[in-house]
């Protein structure tokens, strides 16, 4: 096994494999580095289809293609430093365990994985390999979302009492996000963007939680859930709720509310377009306007300077468990029909505006053998 070192010299760039060349690959991860080029490199790409490895290997100028068979190879050739985990849910953990056993840093696409136990294997593994181990919540350094952290963290809010949440979508027949065996189901897709705002605008995690899962609305839904509505318990009588759904029109949005005034963001969850923030304190109400960026450029700049500065990502593999903790017992809770109490890992890191990162937004590339999720 390769010996990896602590950190790496400032001056040059992290090389990155990409792993998966679906959609969220082509549409946001590759073109990213043409914005994180000052600390980042794409060397490789690594993918089960010849065209999609010839194509974009050609578009991006890309050195190194791998099919997955050759995974073990592209980890051991000495041509990357870190992987950008892009698969299918119940792929992350695999892949993220045999990366980190070569010495290789890992940028692991939400959720982490499918199960607590998975989570807690890959963080095990980056954990002896002393490798660093970043999931991709690509909100935690955008603008408009850390801004509403330092609002609630601030007390112009009052006490915090209140979230509520609303993402849905119309996702396609046969994608992968309705096939139970990949990981699919609407909480692990986009619940989990409603659970982890709750998290970090309250700066806690739940103690109990309830849900209610619905499910063979048509066909496209027989094997996961269209559509679950969650409420979480936080300590201190603070309450979240939320509802997502893969059987709706697009909405993505939040409200935080104060004993002194609320907040809300619409959209609060995409990565393409501008988000519009909405306070009202005291009867008045003062919009504004984020502008679009790239927002997978930010990820990977700030984890190479993790990885270059020898420093731990702050959304971590523990964020990541601590989610997928919470989906399950979600799952359960619809499935027995009652709360589950919980008692998830300690957190004391959350966003900050240090770590927002702006980059102008790419454009949307042609696709090769892919499609958007959403109709």
């Amino acid at each position: 096994m390769r010996k990896k070192r602590k950190g790496m010299r400032q001056t040059r760039r992290v090389r990155y494999a990409v792993v998966g060349l679906g959609h969220i690959a082509q549409v946001a991860v590759l073109p990213a580095f043409t914005h994180a080029g000052s600390n980042s490199q794409l060397t490789a790409l690594v993918s089960g289809e010849p065209k999609k490895l010839k194509t974009l290997s050609q578009r991006y100028e890309v050195p190194h293609t791998y099919s997955y068979e050759q995974y073990e190879q592209c980890l051991r050739e000495g041509h990357i430093d870190a992987v950008y985990i892009a698969l299918p849910n119940s792929m992350h953990c695999d892949y993220t365990i045999r990366a980190a056993k070569a010495g290789i840093h890992v940028l692991c696409e939400k959720p982490m994985a499918v199960t607590e136990r998975e989570c807690r294997q890959m963080v095990s593994a980056a954990e002896r390999a002393r490798t660093k181990l970043m999931i991709a919540y690509r909100l935690h350094l955008e603008e408009a979302n850390v801004n509403v952290v330092e609002l609630a963290r601030s007390g112009k809010l009052g006490k915090l009492r209140m979230f509520n949440s609303t993402f849905s979508m119309q996702v396609r027949k046969g994608d992968i996000r309705l096939k139970r065996a990949m990981g699919g189901g609407s909480l692990y897709d986009i619940g989990i963007y409603c659970i982890n705002a709750a998290r970090y605008l309250f700066q806690e995690n739940p103690i109990e939680v309830s849900t209610f899962s619905v499910k063979g609305t048509d066909r496209r839904f027989r094997e996961v859930d269209e559509m679950s509505g969650a409420l979480l318990c936080f300590p201190d009588g603070k309450l979240a709720s939320f509802l997502c759904s893969f059987g709706a029109a697009d909405v993505s949005s939040y409200e935080l509310v104060g004993t002194k005034g609320y907040l809300q963001l619409n959209p609060a969850f995409e990565y393409v377009g501008s988000l519009t923030q909405r306070l009202t304190l005291n009867g008045h109400t003062r919009t504004k306007r984020f502008p679009a960026g790239d927002q997978f450029a930010a990820e990977l700049i700030y984890f190479s300077d993790c990885i270059r500065r020898n420093r731990d990502p702050e959304p971590s593999g523990t964020e990541g468990l601590i989610d997928v903790q919470i989906i399950e017992a979600l799952y359960r809770s619809s499935e027995q029909r009652k709360p589950i109490k919980l008692k998830l890992p300690a957190k004391d890191s959350w966003p900050t505006k240090q770590q927002v990162i702006h980059r102008p937004p790419v454009r949307k590339p042609s696709l090769v053998h892919t499609q958007s999720p959403s109709l």
